[in-house]
């Protein structure tokens, strides 16, 4: 018997690849960016103006996301420096804390938080390409079974998620391919549409309404219906606009998941996040002065022309569009569309490329479907990758991903939060522990997003008490599968 185990044993290993070192920093960076950029850049600036109401207060929000995004990302580099495995973030929290703790995340992650990405980034793709190829419509319904309807968009977004998995099964350098053809496709594209922006779409009547009165002090004064926020229901206001420019700018820890893929990964994971990070914040904002040039951030909702509606009430929040339109017109409507179609489908490819590693990870360590813990001959998570591929295409077909990703906001929040205060516990519990690099501006910066995080998590909780309870609730559903269900995956990891 002992025999036969060994044979199985060597049939296993040589049926089994390894993972490839081949992502360089510039693919690193590329993901990062990739994976940053999806399709909220272009539309939650008219949530966030209507939450906030003044343009000084709708860049405050890009400021502080942009503040808060590049801290976590070299706060995580002192992390990834020193733990450059595959799984990234769930190694961190595992290394940190326990067991249980780096669960929870791989769980929620593998559950909604990314899966649920990857399923509204894909519907976001297929929307987008009804621009172009107007089949492809929620409205075409291609059947349906009483209350439950099957429309092209959801067609097309399965297949989209079904082609990139397939092209990501096949090895790393297949996926880091696509995410470089375009992840850089779009960062030209953004600084084309700033460009023309600049150039051929100052608008003097927006100009003279948002900068007039930049912080809406003068509106205030004169208690119109405009006015802003002031005192701590602008602190609230703030914090729950957050949320919007946080996720827009999400993504940004998913290189480390492919630690054991990164060519020289102590140095390349911490670089390509800060300099991703920097890259994607920097461009935002600029977009966003845009926006506030072409557009009045105020406007009238009953208005039918885009400069009437503003920011705060652009069609179907579709800022970017509008900003298109006053450029130049339908053929520049059709450029958005396209950008946001090459934006979407890079951004899917990079949440699908790393999601995977995670389960891969959690598998190994015995806490996962076993087949998940295995790579294929070309060096990558296949059995995970189709696992992710197959949960993400029933979230397509729910038509419920958007509430999932709603509700778990507060607990991605929660783990960001968890894995910075990680920094500190490491600094005392290992002092030890090789530190290849160290968190600039420690303690100072780490403990400031934690307090500014953590601020925004009970402005959620008070406020937003529909998303943030059942976010916890789909976190502490782990628990009870981390305890009765772990043995099982363990059994099935030694046999």
């Amino acid at each position: 018997m002992q025999e036969i185990e060994e044979v199985k044993s060597i049939q296993q290993e040589e049926k089994e690849g390894e993972f490839k070192r081949e992502i360089t920093l510039f693919d690193a960076i590329m993901i990062v960016t990739g994976g940053m950029i999806g399709s909220g850049i272009f539309i939650v600036t008219a949530d966030i103006s209507r939450a906030v109401v003044s343009p000084g207060n709708m860049l405050l929000v890009w400021v502080l996301s942009g503040f808060l995004t590049m801290v976590g990302a070299i706060s995580y580099g002192e992390l990834s420096s020193m733990f450059p495995k595959v799984g990234g973030q769930y190694v961190y929290l595992k290394e940190a804390y326990n067991k249980m703790v780096a669960f929870l995340y791989g769980w929620t992650l593998f559950l909604v938080i990314q899966t649920g990405v990857i399923a509204a980034v894909g519907v976001a793709f297929a929307r987008f390409t009804g621009v172009l190829i107007p089949w492809f419509s929620e409205s075409n319904v291609l059947f349906s079974l009483g209350s439950f309807q099957f429309s092209s968009v959801q067609l097309l977004a399965i297949a989209s998620i079904l082609y990139l998995t397939y092209i990501n099964s096949r090895g790393v350098k297949s996926g880091k391919l696509i995410q470089n053809i375009f992840g850089s496709t779009k960062l030209i594209a953004l600084f084309g549409l700033i460009l023309f922006g600049l150039l051929f779409g100052i608008n003097e009547t927006a100009v003279q309404a948002n900068f007039s009165d930049f912080w809406g002090s003068a509106a205030a004064a004169a208690g119109t219906s405009e006015a802003p926020p002031v005192g701590m229901a602008l602190i609230t206001a703030i914090g729950i606009a957050m949320v919007g420019a946080l996720f827009s700018a999400d993504s940004w820890n998913n290189i480390g998941f492919s630690g054991d893929e990164i060519v020289n990964p102590k140095r390349t994971i911490v670089l390509s996040m800060v300099i991703g990070s920097a890259i994607v914040m920097g461009l935002y904002l600029i977009i966003n002065l845009v926006y506030l040039l072409v557009l009045p951030l105020n406007g009238d909702p009953n208005a039918t022309d885009v400069i009437g509606q503003g920011i705060k009430y652009a069609s179907n929040d579709r800022v970017a569009t509008a900003v298109a339109e006053v450029i130049g017109g339908y053929p520049a409507t059709v450029g958005i569309a396209i950008l946001i179609m090459i934006s979407t489908f890079g951004c899917n490819n990079g949440a699908i490329l790393s999601g995977a590693r995670v389960y891969y990870a959690i598998a190994k360590d015995g806490l996962f479907f076993e087949k998940m813990g295995h790579l294929n001959k070309n060096g990558v998570p296949a059995a995970a990758l189709w696992m992710q591929c197959a949960w993400a295409c029933l979230l397509c077909l729910s038509g419920t991903f958007n509430d999932l990703l709603d509700y778990v906001i507060f607990a991605v929040m929660l783990f960001y939060i968890l894995t910075i205060i990680g920094v500190f516990v490491l600094r005392v519990r290992r002092p030890d522990l090789n530190r290849p690099y160290k968190a600039f501006g420690y303690p100072i910066l780490p403990a400031l997003y934690v307090l500014i995080a953590s601020g925004i998590c009970i402005i959620l909780l008070i406020y937003k008490p529909v998303y943030t309870w059942p976010g916890l609730i789909i976190v502490a559903l782990g628990i009870p599968v981390y305890y009765f269900f772990g043995n099982k995956f363990k059994e099935d990891a030694g046999s």
